[in-house]
């Protein structure tokens, strides 16, 4: 077993803290409008949807192979989902699963090395603010696409 050198945050703060900017990140969908949300883009970004699958096809997989220790590649979702509704809804299923799969993580595990989709081989707590910092990369697209369109964005810290 290894020994922790020094606990900076808890992992229950820690989830807190990612769900946080989930929550974040989900109000900035619903202020997409609906056709925005799969068309716009700016100086050949993908659009705010094809973000969203990547968010999407990072967070549950990824956790959940870090929790069963199962080495799967990376693969965004095969589900082709047409309507933001349908985002939003798989935005709160994830959210529920990551709570479900964070529960089976004990603080021994956020030492452990993790081969995350066979790509990054990493230390877990990496792998999981990896998670973190892709989402908020995202989301800030995100915001300049509101602003683009004349929509004001959530203040980033109203999480």
């Amino acid at each position: 077993m290894k020994t922790l050198a020094a606990q900076v945050i808890t992992p229950e703060d820690l989830l807190k803290h990612w769900q946080g900017h989930r929550a974040l990140t989900r109000r900035v969908i619903e202020l997409f409008p609906e056709k925005d949300f799969f068309e716009f883009s700016i100086g050949g970004m993908r659009t705010f949807a094809k973000l969203t699958d990547e968010l999407l096809a990072i967070a549950v997989p990824g956790l959940k192979g870090i929790v069963n220790k199962e080495t799967k590649p990376f693969a965004e979702d095969s589900e082709k989902l047409i309507f933001k509704a349908q985002y939003l809804e798989k935005w709160d299923e994830a959210t529920a699963e990551i709570n479900q799969y964070w529960e089976k993580l004990s603080i021994e595990d956020f030492n452990d090395t993790f081969n995350l989709f066979g790509q990054y081989e990493f230390p877990v707590i990496q792998n999981i603010l990896y998670f973190i910092d892709n989402e908020v990369h995202h989301r800030g697209q995100g915001y300049v696409y509101l602003r683009a369109l004349n929509i004001e964005p959530p203040f980033f810290w109203e999480r």
